[in-house]
């Protein structure tokens, strides 16, 4: 009986990744059929001197009709907006974030209010378009509408980014973006965006979410409550990023600030098939151990735990396939980024909330909701 109960449990947790990457659209690079507007590119930025300039040049290459790139320095310590000027990018100040404001969205809405492009395209600046980039962008734009978002294929550098690996899988799961069909909730991945003026001035722009930590799920929701369309995609060889260069404390940081809000922003479907697809892979860590170490509290007998570990290693190697590159021992290996992953989350549950604070980047996020944001607010949207 225990053997059977192993069984359905991994059965039905491996199934999850299927379903909700069933269709894993992807962002291509043939340059664009439809006659071409002019794009005006956002790009908020903070401390971003080491993510720029790769950011920048792959504008400058770009195939695309860029009208103007504006890189809002938003209060940075470093040279982010020496560099901006040096690639020849319009550079603003964003100044000090009014009350009820976020430093994110009041950067975008900043760039977006000095912009004259037909379409806006705001860029967090860790990413990398590829050449034809924009052409890909606008033939979906083309084809659905209202709100394109993507979400970067993740380039990992050094060993202690791949402790990502849970969070970009979690992250792609429970969006739910990717089953084919209607999600309860809208979704949107902040690192890039792309939208005509003219929906972003019906929606609101980034006025409607200027409260609120996950302004990129709550522009696609504004965009869903105006019967606009949101449309994800993956970024494939198109559109690349590299996350948290500076070290495993900013790594530590920006899942902290972000996994926790994220959960909670999930559509119900897609959160509770996630979060039984991460019960199963604790599950098969704990059962695998046991029944190996012949504890009296095992229950299946090791062949079938082990049959599980196999099978959900697996299925977490497809997903981080789509998520980034994402070396071979983050999937078979998996209890590792796991463990890192349950610290984390429960770190970031206890600041979200119990604490109602979280610190990005020298700066306090305010995360009360009777209350309006510190006017230090973040100046990342989710990671």
């Amino acid at each position: 009986m225990a053997n059977l109960l192993v069984l359905m449990l991994v059965t039905a947790a491996t199934a999850v990744p299927w379903w909700l990457l069933r269709v894993p659209r992807e962002l291509t690079t043939e340059p664009s059929s439809v006659a071409p507007p002019t794009i005006s590119v956002i790009v908020p930025a903070r401390d971003e001197e080491a993510t720029l300039p790769a950011l920048l040049a792959s504008l400058a290459a770009s195939a695309g009709p860029v009208a103007e790139v504006v890189v809002v320095d938003d209060g940075s310590r470093d040279r982010t907006a020496a560099i901006g000027r040096a690639a020849r990018a319009r550079v603003v100040p964003a100044g000090t974030p009014p009350a009820g404001w976020t430093g994110k969205a009041w950067a975008c809405h900043t760039g977006a209010s000095i912009t004259t492009g037909d379409v806006l395209l705001f860029l967090d600046a860790d990413t990398v378009l590829a050449t034809d980039a924009l052409g890909g962008l606008l033939r979906l734009h083309a084809a659905h509408g209202g709100l394109i978002s993507v979400q970067p294929h993740h380039r990992v550098v050094r060993c202690y980014e791949h402790l990502s690996a849970v969070f970009n899988a979690v992250a792609l799961l429970a969006s739910g973006a990717f089953t084919g069909r209607p999600s309860a909730r809208p979704m949107a991945f902040g690192p890039c965006l792309l939208t005509t003026r003219t929906d972003y001035q019906r929606v609101g722009g980034h006025a409607t979410v200027r409260a609120e930590i996950l302004d990129d799920v709550s522009l696609a929701v504004a965009y869903d409550d105006a019967g606009l369309p949101v449309t994800c995609a993956l970024g494939g060889q198109a559109v690349t990023m590299r996350s948290y260069p500076g070290g495993l404390g900013q790594l530590v940081s920006g899942w902290t600030k972000n996994i926790a809000s994220g959960a909670a922003a999930c559509g119900l479907r897609a959160a509770l098939a996630t979060v039984l697809w991460i019960s199963a892979l604790h599950a098969v860590v704990v059962g695998t151990v046991l029944s190996l170490t012949g504890s009296s509290l095992a229950a299946g007998a090791p062949l079938v735990w082990v049959a599980g570990w196999v099978g959900l290693a697996l299925g977490l190697r497809g997903v981080l396939r789509h998520a980034g590159s994402f070396a071979w021992w983050t999937w078979a290996a998996f209890p590792l980024p796991l463990l890192f992953f349950d610290l984390v989350f429960a770190r970031s549950a206890a600041l979200t909330v119990v604490r109602r604070s979280v610190l990005w980047r020298g700066r306090p996020v305010d995360l009360r909701r009777d209350g309006a944001p510190s006017p230090d607010g973040p100046s990342g949207g989710v990671a």
